[in-house]
């Protein structure tokens, strides 16, 4: 028996097989879709700002 996800795209059922080529997508749509979502920066990592490094010569307070 194949497992079975949801696309994450349209929630569609999609088996995990090697017959489906554009899996965890339901196919070739749903795979463009997400993608222009990524080119278009709506999905994006959350990154921590970073803090400039510790001057060596100040006085620690």
């Amino acid at each position: 028996m194949a497992t079975t996800v949801r696309c994450p795209t349209c929630g569609r059922l999609v088996e995990w097989t090697e017959a489906q080529p554009f899996r965890p997508f339901c196919g070739e749509r749903c795979k463009l879709i997400d993608l222009g979502a990524w080119a278009t920066e709506t999905y994006a990592i959350p990154a921590a700002a970073e803090q400039p490094p510790a001057d060596p010569e100040a006085p620690e307070t």
